[in-house]
């Protein structure tokens, strides 16, 4: 019957034929008086909607289902907001989990961060991982813990927090976000590293600690073409403010892959920051034109150290091509030029937007990334004096001690230091319209941000996180993070197994890669192919 009936007239047509019935009903008591005006006008408005709807050839569910199809695209507006707040559970990370937000939010407000009745966790699922303690606790009398960056060719080392504020330019992060981050640093005594976007007004507001990011479009240290420039470099770089100097060679959220901020969007403030015209497009490039291969590479951060009177320099990457990392390494052989410190960021971390086949299939992950990295320069007998940073999602106190465990001396985290300003997870970065005024450069948004509330926050998440990894670090029994190993960590494997992390991830000796025999994994695969004098693989 249903069938026979939606045959003649379209059951999808009947909330529009509904309407005008009753339209043309209402208009006929109101001629006579019994019907209102504004009930008239509201129908005559939902008239015209469903008679649009039918004439559009945009939208097919719109053609098919006037006026009631509308209801497809505001439920597929509010979409992420009713699985954040109703339907996923605490544990579900799409990126991060409700549990994870939770707790920066109660760290940041200096609330307690216990919670009641046991793990949420399933202890059983394949790759959990937990921390093996020691019946001997040891006693660590500060949480306080400092890592010295600057090998032997740095003269004025820099000691650096173990958790830092990852690279977040301004422009991608708000004018009061950039502030509330920097001061937040400067109370707790952390560094704040720029983004490649470099070094705002709002960087220098309240005189934190800056690590100085330099990207390909060489932002605050460039010519008018776009190459850098040695005498703007050393005007940035000579500031007490700036500790350390990072050549980011690429990022793990879009490795490889330059970037083009729109003329309209290059605002007075930001022209000032990058050393470019305002309205004119920001041109990053996918490549940098300072070097072509490992060797000028390493020259290039000899350079900058000699520019920069000696302060720390380095640089941070996503892995992509092993080879690529091995050539630079054998560089850093054959010319006897060392980094003071290297970032391996993995393809996990964030981004205020990016290509979702980069997001989602493009770099190492930091597990394998510095894992690769750690070994090679034990390999070479190199790891004592090259300082390891590593960002991708570092959160809470284990993700730390999991990070240290792996290889890194420091971690950074970007996302977790944007809950503490206030992020709630929008996912609207890239549209201008962030609900906290964390990621938007509209002024009516970003006053939402107090600079002076949050700052406190920011440094109370880096308080009681770093309180966390000294409980943490206590119940191990060790005296330091740098005492961290791999077989301190378990994982799961199966139902029915577990494993410790030194049995899961192979480990390189000392000195393994000067002389090269039985090497495993991408070592066996691509070491003895890799060149000091190209990026590619040699054959």
């Amino acid at each position: 019957m249903l069938n026979w009936i939606d045959q003649r007239l379209p059951l999808r047509f009947l909330a529009f034929f509904a309407i005008v019935v009753l339209w043309v009903l209402s208009a006929l008591q109101l001629v006579v008086g019994q019907a209102s005006l504004l009930w008239v006008l509201l129908l005559s408005a939902l008239v015209v909607v469903g008679i649009s709807d039918l004439q559009q050839t945009q939208h097919a569910i719109l053609r098919n289902y006037p006026i009631i199809g509308h209801l497809r695209f505001l439920l597929e507006f509010i979409r992420p907001e009713l699985r954040q707040y109703f339907i996923e559970s605490d544990n579900e990370a799409v990126p991060f989990s409700r549990s994870q937000r939770s707790l920066v939010y109660a760290r940041a407000k200096g609330e307690s961060d216990k919670r009641p009745f046991g793990t949420q966790l399933d202890v059983r699922e394949v790759g959990y991982e937990w921390l093996t303690h020691s019946i001997s606790p040891s006693v660590i009398e500060t949480h306080d813990f400092r890592v010295h960056v600057g090998g032997p060719q740095c003269k004025h080392p820099y000691d650096i927090s173990l958790f830092n504020v990852s690279a977040m330019s301004f422009g991608a992060l708000s004018a009061n976000a950039i502030m509330a981050l920097n001061l937040g640093a400067k109370k707790g005594g952390f560094a704040h590293d720029t983004g490649e976007g470099s070094i705002s007004r709002y960087h220098r507001e309240h005189g934190g600690d800056l690590i100085w990011e330099i990207g390909s479009g060489y932002f605050g240290c460039r010519n008018e073409d776009g190459t850098f420039s040695a005498e703007r470099f050393v005007q940035n770089a000579l500031s007490p403010q700036v500790k350390m100097i990072e050549i980011k060679l690429s990022q793990g959220a879009k490795p490889g892959h330059g970037g083009v901020l729109p003329g309209p969007k290059v605002t007075p403030e930001i022209a000032e920051a990058r050393g470019v015209p305002v309205g004119v497009d920001c041109v990053s490039p996918a490549a940098h034109s300072s070097f072509s291969n490992p060797v000028e590479l390493l020259q290039f951060v000899q350079k900058l150290r000699e520019l920069c009177e000696g302060k720390p320099v380095g640089f941070k990457l996503c892995v992509g091509h092993p080879w690529e990392w091995f050539g630079i390494a054998k560089a850093m052989q054959k010319t006897g030029i060392y980094p003071d410190f290297i970032v391996v960021d993995g393809s996990e971390g964030g981004t205020g937007a990016a290509p979702v086949e980069f997001t989602d299939r493009m770099g190492m992950p930091m597990l394998e990334g510095l894992r690769l990295v750690h070994n090679t320069l034990v390999g070479l007998k190199l790891r004592k004096q090259i300082r390891l940073g590593a960002s991708g999602k570092i959160i809470s106190g284990f993700d730390v001690m999991r990070t240290l465990a792996l290889g890194a001396d420091w971690c950074n985290s970007a996302r977790g230091f944007m809950f503490a300003l206030g992020c709630i997870q929008a996912q609207t970065c890239h549209t201008g319209n962030c609900p906290t005024g964390v990621t938007t450069q509209d002024p009516k948004r970003q006053v939402a941000l107090v600079v002076p509330s949050k700052a406190d926050r920011v440094r109370n998440f880096h308080h009681q996180t770093l309180e966390s990894v000294q409980e943490m670090l206590q119940a191990t029994g060790l005296s330091a993070p740098s005492d961290l190993r791999l077989n301190h960590i378990m994982r799961r494997v199966s139902e029915h197994e577990v494993q410790n992390l030194s049995d899961l991830i192979l480990s390189v000796k000392g000195g393994a890669l000067l002389e090269p025999q039985d090497l495993e994994g991408l070592f066996a695969k691509y070491w003895q192919a890799a060149s000091p004098d190209s990026f590619q693989l040699t054959t």
